[in-house]
């Protein structure tokens, strides 16, 4: 359910107190522009940073390049004396991937593939399979499954949610019945992209799985129920369901890795309230390269965000060298790892290095550089702002004061905080981490999923500049506002999301 919000009705005279123009506000918002933010995101979009993967080279040598931008403004560093807070990434890597049938052995993403995850480590045997259709929970009546393996066709249900935590519903129906493995039917063997072998994570997981998966083609399902020739996809509806005997051989080895990556953190102190924070906070990471050596630029996802907050960082540097400083210390952050789980945000919010109990609000911005393909209005004059119902009241009237009083006039569409958000935004970026400590948030995204969405074509010649400056000025005076109050924001909202 779409839901917009201009202003609050019962606390009109109070937001209108709150966002009385501030001529050095403006004075400073103004230095974000949008030739400063391309003159940025060329460079941490750009081939040299390689799509900035989590522990990569490319991501390292951003980090270097955030944290030249940190000290050339001035900012104090934002760990002991360092300005990145270096995190342990936990590599499960896998090889040596078999699976064969009856003796016969299958290629790796020609016939089969399994995530490292889901999958044993060394080989296993298996000789007893039950088809269940497509695996649904009324595809189980009638069948015995306990101890077996259960095959599966792919379809017959909407995906899982997405995001991590989130576990496949098939597989979820097939454990409840008792079955230790689950085979998903798939088409697309052979697979044109390659699976990755490694997955990072903030702790090594390399047990063996509850119950294992695996996806493979029409080709193994049929060695697997005896047939001698192949049954095409569009035929195994007509399979009966029930018991087929095999040997299936089944396994990888698991060889865990440990690398490093980081958070940068640039700090700008206060005066009075120094002892009480604002963060503002973007992820500098994306998916790096493919195995073709294609990059992936990641200029919206979120070279957009981590862009706009280093503009910030500039623009409130310079109004403290101006003799105009913030009444609470500013924590600028560029975290990595959110495209690998949230991973760097994560890391900080169990390792903080600041009391988060005093820190008054984080401001993210994850993706504020184009526009949503899906909105009917035919205008970028927006931004999805999440989090404006949640945990401190304050937030919202804050928020829409600037926007009114500063002529920024975007429209606020608060949707994605509906508790029946299928797409979960809630929990997707980096905000989450933050909220999930107490801290009131505020989270700015374009809502660009579809269109070139973790694609090598999410570039920065696609980025509409002079929306996404008004974008990150609306974040500015936001923080502005909040840094400079009397008091910390309350913290009097439940969170109605549920948990992730």
């Amino acid at each position: 359910m779409k839901k917009t919000l201009l202003l609050l009705c019962l606390p009109f005279a109070a937001t209108v107190a709150m966002a009385q123009k501030d001529d050095n506000a403006a004075k400073f918002a103004a230095l974000i522009t949008p030739k400063a933010l391309k003159e940025k995101l060329t460079i941490l979009a750009g081939a040299d940073m390689e799509g900035r993967e989590t522990a990569s080279p490319g991501q390292k040598k951003a980090a270097a390049w955030i944290e030249g931008q940190f000290k050339k403004f001035g900012l104090l560093p934002g760990n002991g004396d360092s300005y990145q807070q270096v995190y342990p990434v936990y590599f499960d890597a896998m090889s040596d991937q078999l699976l064969r049938v009856n003796g016969k052995t299958f290629g790796w993403d020609k016939d089969y593939n399994f995530n490292l995850q889901g999958i044993y480590k060394g080989n296993k045997t298996f000789n007893s399979f039950v088809f269940a259709g497509y695996g649904l929970e009324a595809d189980y009546a009638g069948l015995d499954t306990k101890g077996k393996v259960v095959i599966v066709l792919d379809g017959g249900t909407p995906p899982a949610q997405p995001g991590r935590g989130f576990i496949n519903p098939k597989v979820a129906a097939a454990q409840k019945n008792g079955a230790i493995g689950i085979l998903t039917i798939t088409t697309g063997f052979p697979r044109t992209t390659a699976t990755p072998v490694k997955s990072p994570r903030m702790a090594l997981q390399i047990n063996d799985p509850a119950i294992f998966s695996a996806n493979i083609s029409d080709e193994v399902a049929s060695a697997l129920i005896g047939r001698t020739s192949k049954v095409a996809f569009a035929d195994w509806k007509n399979v009966n369901k029930g018991n087929y005997y095999a040997e299936l051989q089944l396994g990888a080895t698991k060889n865990p890795e440990v690398r490093e990556s980081s958070n940068v953190i640039g700090i700008l102190p206060g005066t009075d309230k120094k002892d009480e924070y604002v963060f503002l906070t973007g992820h500098y990471d994306h998916l790096g390269t493919n195995a073709s050596g294609v990059i992936y630029y990641g200029a919206d996802d979120d070279g957009s965000g981590s862009v706009g907050v280093i503009q910030m960082a500039e623009a409130f540097a310079a109004a403290a060298k101006k003799g105009v400083h913030p009444r609470r210390t500013m924590i600028f952050m560029t975290v990595s790892g959110e495209e690998k789980g949230l991973l760097g945000s994560e890391y900080y919010s169990e390792h903080p290095t600041v009391d988060l109990a005093k820190a008054s609000a984080d401001l993210n911005t994850d993706m504020i550089g184009r526009g949503d393909t899906s909105r009917k209005a035919d205008t970028l004059n927006y931004i999805y702002v999440i989090g404006h119902d949640k945990l401190s009241s304050e937030l919202a009237p804050i928020n829409e004061g600037v926007n009114k009083t500063y002529g920024i006039n975007l429209a606020l569409d608060y949707k994605f905080d509906d508790p029946n958000d299928k797409n979960r935004i809630y929990f997707r970026s980096d905000h989450y981490n933050f909220a999930k400590k107490g801290v009131p948030i505020l989270f700015f995204y374009d809502g660009m999923l579809g269109a070139d969405y973790h694609k090598p074509t999410d570039t920065v010649d696609k980025i509409q500049f002079d929306v996404m400056s008004r974008r990150a000025q609306l974040v500015f005076h936001t923080a502005w506002v909040i840094t400079n109050k009397d008091n910390l924001l309350k913290r009097d909202t439940p969170l109605n999301m549920g948990s992730r």
